[in-house]
């Protein structure tokens, strides 16, 4: 298949021989659907186009290429007596068309020596067009029903329910029920062309419906043009066409064919080529999780995409980096602090992944002018409300300071194993000595009784900040009771997160404030001149 002009090379020649689908995607603007015009345009008569939108709304629009579910109407009407040709809108001249052959087989069956046959023998008809698409409707939607009934389509959601016509069903319904009967009309070997596939459905059907669709047409190639990430990353195995950019005046696409970088998956890769702004890998599962909701509100120039854990972060920020030349775009990664020291923080800054410097997302919650433009907001004086918040952390931390300092000793000692241990060895006597020499070369008890210096300094100089740097508790937005200092209704949690994601999110009195004293824990400025600065 030759695909349409590419600026500055030869268009690309792929083979599709034994392909099921090809997905054309690309940002609102790229020409992506110019770009599945002159394709269709160029393929003649293999090409068969499906549209919801249009089947369901555009409906004084035809389509007069001559496979197309209008041009195959206006044959049928010529063709029968019993098709209605005032029927309006490729969804209802499909429902017609289905009905019309439904009756005229049944009718064509019962006049045959076949027929009567089989009439003698009380067998049923051969299985029709209307058959199998009402088999595979019912895999969609188990229980509902389909009937024809004096020349009408009927559905119903259960067998004690009345019937009622294809006019009352859901656009995601009328859509289930346009691709499965649009599909049996494309011509065999066709190159089934669907625009924006994933609408009106839902995204848990979607996968599953195409994959039977696709199943039912085996002679077929489907192309999908699409937007939608979630979809595309659905597909699997295919060719993926990814259209950046459009040349009006030389009628050119600037596109490439996309591959599976390694250690990045494919939702990943297409999330980033998708959009037009540098992409932010954060942690967190991208729905329920603090990161997911907070950095898209402080980090709103970027793509912001969840991977999970700290580890997927760091390893999709270089992987992605190291393919700047093929996609032009920059990307970043954020990983809580954790109990990281300084050389591993500057390590991960150099790989464009930045670590704040408080020890989890929820200390970010925490900081001083954070709460201080809450309390205020609430007309409580921002001072007493922060000292208040102050000891009380100060406290919980001077309890917790031993297991906190264990805590980071078992960090750093690991660390420091698994660095010593990648050294060469000339024989297994070199390996079993440096092990050996290890606990006395680490001196987990000194460094122990160091950050237990260090941490007792903290609370003796009531340093705020450093403890928010090294302290690990979850539980300590409500131990503190921030909430109800700063004169929230409910004092936990959530309600005093919620109440700051709400002020970012709509850009309330304050959220300026909060923005800047979260971008000045990662050290950043608010400018993108430098490789290591967002």
């Amino acid at each position: 298949m030759l695909l349409p002009p590419r600026t500055g090379s030869a268009p690309l020649d792929i083979d599709t021989s034994g392909m099921r689908h090809i997905v054309i995607i690309g940002a609102n603007g790229s020409g992506k659907t110019r770009f599945a015009n002159r394709l269709a345009a160029d393929l003649g008569h293999r090409t068969f186009r499906l549209s919801a939108l249009k089947a369901l709304y555009n409906r004084d629009s035809q389509d007069q290429s001559d496979t197309s579910i209008d041009s195959i109407y206006n044959r049928a009407v010529s063709g029968s007596s019993l098709l209605r040709p005032d029927l309006r809108g490729e969804f209802e001249r499909l429902i017609g068309m289905m009905v019309n052959e439904e009756m005229l087989n049944l009718i064509q069956y019962k006049y045959s020596d076949e027929g009567a046959a089989h009439h003698l023998r009380t067998q049923l008809p051969p299985p029709t067009r209307l058959d199998r698409v009402m088999q595979q409707w019912h895999k969609v939607f188990p229980g509902n029903r389909v009937l024809v009934d004096s020349g009408r389509m009927l559905f119903s959601r259960d067998s004690d329910s009345d019937p009622y016509s294809p006019s009352k069903l859901s656009d995601g319904e009328k859509t289930v029920f346009y691709y499965l009967g649009a599909v049996t009309y494309a011509p065999k070997d066709a190159v089934i062309l669907v625009e924006s596939p994933e609408m009106f459905l839902h995204p848990s059907s979607t996968a599953s419906l195409w994959n039977s669709i696709e199943n039912s047409r085996p002679d077929c190639t489907f192309i999908y043009v699409t937007h939608d990430l979630q979809f595309a990353s659905s597909r699997g195995e295919g060719c993926t066409i990814w259209v950046k950019d459009y040349d009006y005046d030389h009628g050119e696409w600037d596109y490439d064919l996309l591959t599976s970088a390694e250690g990045i998956s494919d939702d990943v890769f297409l999330a980033i080529l998708g959009a037009r702004k540098p992409v932010l890998f954060i942690e967190g599962d991208g729905v329920n999780s603090i990161d997911a909701r907070l950095y898209p509100l402080i980090f709103n120039d970027y793509t912001v995409k969840s991977l999970g854990g700290c580890d997927r972060v760091i390893e999709s920020t270089r992987t992605f980096n190291s393919l700047r030349a093929f996609h032009n775009l920059n990307a970043y990664g954020i990983v809580d602090r954790d109990r990281r020291d300084e050389g591993e923080v500057a390590y991960l800054r150099k790989k464009q992944v930045f670590v704040p410097d408080v020890a989890e997302i929820e200390n970010i919650f925490m900081l001083e002018p954070v709460i201080r433009t809450l309390a205020s907001l609430n007309r409580r004086d921002p001072d007493e409300v922060f000292e208040k918040v102050r000891r009380n952390i100060i406290r919980l931390f001077e309890t917790d300071l031993r297991q906190q300092a264990l805590q980071h000793t078992r960090h750093r000692i690991k660390k420091g194993v698994e660095h010593r241990i990648d050294g060469r060895f000339a024989n297994i006597n070199q390996l079993e000595a440096h092990i050996r020499d290890l606990a006395e070369e680490l001196n987990p008890l000194a460094l122990y009784e160091q950050l237990c210096r260090d941490f007792r300094r903290y609370v003796k100089e009531g340093d705020y900040a450093s403890i928010l740097r090294v302290y690990n508790r979850k539980t300590m937005l409500s131990e503190s009771h921030v909430a109800r200092h700063c004169g929230l209704r409910h004092d936990d949690k959530d309600t005093y997160i919620n109440t700051i994601i709400n002020i970012l999110a709509h850009n309330r009195t304050g959220s300026d404030t909060i923005r800047s004293a979260i971008r000045a824990t990662f050290n950043l400025t608010d400018g993108t001149d430098s490789e290591t600065a967002m």
